[in-house]
């Protein structure tokens, strides 16, 4: 394994749904940072994704000091933020024998400006304009998701598929 997903007290159960299938598509590891605000039972689950929730490998941590503990030693850790100058695509996330997190902040304050603080050198943030707070939590997961996977030549992923019978050729 070599990428991340983990998403520090998330909030909204359809943009975890929708990141854990992201993560189910892409073979990465999901971890979720408690307190989570949702059940990973609720409805809302389920429409956005629980039906690739068994096809997800998941970490529970029970709080952002304990997800820091987990980490192994000479894993790379990124904090996706706003507030960083470096931008995601400027990094180097090619290596695939090592290990990449890409820690994301909860929907409404994104992570502890304490910590932000702590670590401002892992701190990478996506361009837009100031018209708007944020970018969706889900859509921001998978846009960093996939220029890792870019940067690794998408190793590991099914490049084309092919229908069984092909009905472009009946």
């Amino acid at each position: 394994m070599t990428n991340h997903i983990a998403l520090y007290e998330p909030l909204m159960p359809a943009n975890t749904g929708n990141i854990a299938r992201t993560c189910a598509a892409t073979d990465t590891h999901l971890h979720l940072i408690e307190p989570l605000g949702f059940s990973t039972d609720d409805k809302h689950m389920k429409r956005a994704g629980l039906d690739y929730w068994e096809k997800v490998d998941i970490t529970y941590h029970e709080s952002l000091d304990a997800f820091m503990a987990a980490l192994p030693a000479g894993a790379h850790l990124y904090l996706i933020s706003k507030f960083s100058d470096q931008v995601y695509s400027d990094t180097d996330f090619s290596d695939t024998s090592e290990e990449h997190y890409f820690l994301f902040g909860k929907e409404t304050t994104g992570l502890p400006e304490h910590f932000m603080r702590e670590h401002p050198g892992q701190a990478l943030r996506m361009p837009m304009t100031d018209k708007v707070r944020a970018l969706n939590l889900s859509n921001s997961a998978a846009i960093i998701i996939y220029e890792a996977l870019r940067q690794q030549n998408f190793a590991g992923l099914e490049r084309s598929h092919h229908y069984q019978h092909d009905k472009l050729k009946d």
